[in-house]
């Protein structure tokens, strides 16, 4: 595969971009396409199989794009669709959930950990079964916030309607003691400030993206894939969405280190 083919990365809307500005970070010679479920999100009152089904519909997307790795950078497709999709195709893919897990757990001082993430996400239980995997000892507390992605999607990272719902949904878990607090949802490190701001200074947030980035750069080192040429200017960056993109290119231009420029609507459900 050549190595300077681009590096697929999805979500069910705008949040995948925080891990995708981690990859940027940390391997700022990749190229990457990046696709947002616009239409369809949120995906965290899904069923599971309607999650495989808008996940295997974008990773063939992703494959007809040429990508030479995939990154679902989406915690509810992590937990539901991932392994079905891995058995599907030959290119390297991952999730958001293990490299999340062994971060909170270095992260944690007390063992003592507080998942948030979406219904769908809290009730597959799979950051508690990676979590137990490397320390049975850990006291695992969990919360879904499913009000947090709409939020996030219409922009108020900084509003008082969204420090009314932080404390709505994080007072019961703050009461157990936690000192490390995983944000189990791809969107979530968008309001991280204000989660923060309610926690304390005493519980670290933990925001999967860093550590994602680190994972995915020792898969395409183990699979020869990390791109080694260095003629090009600077990286070429992509972006798709299922939904007209105006707001979409607004809000990415809020989070990106730079500007988009165009992002293109497509047909999911042609895939």
């Amino acid at each position: 595969m050549n190595k300077s083919a681009p590096i697929g990365i999805f979500d069910s809307g705008v949040g995948g971009l925080t891990v995708m500005r981690k990859l940027i970070q940390g391997m700022p010679e990749e190229n990457i396409i990046y696709f947002g479920d616009t239409a369809r999100v949120p995906y965290g009152n899904k069923s599971k199989e309607t999650i495989i089904h808008y996940t295997r519909q974008i990773v063939r997307f992703l494959e007809s794009q040429n990508v030479k790795a995939i990154v679902i950078a989406c915690n509810t497709a992590s937990a539901y669709a991932l392994d079905d999709i891995r058995k599907e195709t030959e290119i390297p893919i991952i999730g958001v959930i293990e490299p999340g897990a062994y971060a909170a757990a270095a992260a944690t001082r007390n063992g003592k950990i507080g998942i948030i993430g979406t219904y769908a996400t809290i009730h597959s239980g799979a950051y508690e079964s990676f979590l137990s995997q490397i320390n049975p000892d850990f006291e695992i507390y969990k919360q879904a916030c499913p009000l947090f992605v709409p939020f996030v999607e219409e922009g108020l990272f900084e509003d008082d309607l969204t420090d009314q719902i932080i404390a709505r949904y994080l007072t019961e878990i703050k009461r157990e003691n936690i000192d490390t607090l995983l944000l189990g949802c791809t969107h979530y490190p968008l309001i991280k400030t204000a989660i923060e701001r309610f926690m304390g200074e005493n519980v670290i947030c933990v925001d999967p993206g860093l550590n994602t980035a680190e994972m995915l750069r020792r898969i395409l080192t183990k699979n020869d894939l990390l791109n080694t040429s260095f003629s090009q200017e600077k990286a070429n960056y992509l972006f798709y969405v299922s939904d007209p993109a105006a707001r979409m290119t607004e809000f990415a231009n809020q989070i990106m280190p730079f500007s988009i420029g165009k992002i293109q609507k497509i047909n999911i459900e042609e895939y």
